[in-house]
């Protein structure tokens, strides 16, 4: 009990923390560049620690990095909760990043260990979504009532507070097998290359969309903030259905990947194609995580990296599309989205002979 208490509403809360800034950011500068810096500090520091955590997770255990997470995100929540100059809170957004990557490792690899592990990541994953959610709405709620623009971020950095407490009471035996983590890694990067790959498209497609679409769509910020909701509560039905009818892993990414196209092109031409692409990110994600539970004694490392491709995918793809978009056009841009997401269909097949226990 204490350790689903710590893992699942920890999802929940560190994931509603890390979004109570984005409604408030106009708070802490007017500039669209300070604003993005804060925003991106985050997953940068994520990006960079959740491999690590993973590593560490496996060399001397899960519950040591998730206590190191959720103590670094109460910690960095409270200090931006009394911080305003924007340059000390870009540093502290890329601690929290941190304090997310090693929860988000730690908790991903204890979750996939599990013997009913499709189940139990579909609840991971549906309350991480559920925190994205509910960090956008109720902070911005939160900062119209009290006219306080730090009150979402003191609440969702009490409800951490919770979790990280608990996690000093809670103990995992030892059961990693010992390897030299520069072998697994290798082996891992280079058996599922091709999962990797689908993890930076795939869930990158995501940021895409989201990423242009306030500029394209001329609609106001209300509305795209709910269209971007509808997409994470799509995502959030569909881990939830996906995790229970064991879909076979590289049938459903293949499958899901040429959704896509049709998925992204929809979103050209209407926000309902939000809805689409979050019910096949939800699918995709379960499929990857059910693929990856083959490795058996290194679930820190396995899931480091699938965290770590994924912030690759969201950092990368948008980047890209916005290059492309600048110079050929919006519709441009749309259409190599799609493009790319085939590529996926034709190569994660290549994956299925390596689905074997390391």
């Amino acid at each position: 009990m204490r350790t689903s208490l710590s893992i699942f509403f920890g999802i929940f809360a560190v994931m509603a923390l890390s979004n109570a800034i984005v409604p408030v950011l106009p708070s802490y500068d007017n500039g669209s560049l300070i604003q993005g810096a804060i925003y991106s500090a985050y997953f940068l520091g994520a990006f960079i620690c959740t491999l690590p955590a993973g590593i560490l997770s496996d060399r001397y255990g899960r519950v040591p990095v998730i206590r190191a997470g959720l103590a670094i995100s109460v910690i960095s929540g409270l200090l931006l909760s009394v911080l305003l100059d924007p340059f000390p809170v870009i540093i502290i957004r890329f601690i929290e990043g941190v304090g997310g990557g090693f929860f988000v490792a730690g908790s991903m690899s204890y979750v996939n260990s599990l013997p009913d592990h499709e189940k139990k990541s579909g609840y991971f994953m549906g309350l991480l979504n559920a925190g994205l959610v509910a960090g956008l709405v109720a902070a911005g709620w939160l900062a119209g009532q009290t006219l306080n623009p730090v009150s979402g971020i003191v609440v969702f950095a009490g409800l951490c507070l919770i979790p990280a407490t608990v996690s000093f009471f809670i103990y995992e035996p030892r059961t990693v097998t010992p390897m030299q983590d520069h072998d697994t890694l290798t082996f891992l990067v280079r058996e599922y290359r091709w999962l990797w790959y689908s993890s930076i498209v795939l869930i990158g497609i995501t940021g895409v969309v989201t990423s242009l679409y306030p500029k394209f769509s001329g609609f106001s910020p209300d509305s795209v903030g709910i269209w971007i909701s509808f997409m994470s509560c799509a995502t959030i039905v569909a881990v939830f259905l996906a995790s229970r009818l064991s879909l076979p892993p590289v049938i459903t990414i293949r499958w899901c990947a040429v959704l896509m196209l049709i998925a992204v092109m929809v979103s050209f031409y209407s926000p309902l194609g939000f809805i689409m692409l979050g019910i096949l990110a939800g699918f995709v994600m379960i499929a990857q995580m059910a693929f990856l539970s083959n490795v058996t004694d290194h679930q820190g490392i396995a899931m480091g990296l699938f965290s770590t491709t994924s912030y690759l995918g969201m950092t990368l793809l948008p980047i890209i599309a916005a290059f492309i978009a600048e110079f050929y056009g919006f519709f441009s841009a749309f259409c190599a989205t799609a493009l790319i997401a085939v590529t996926v269909s034709l190569t994660i097949g290549r994956c299925e002979c390596r689905q074997q226990k390391r």
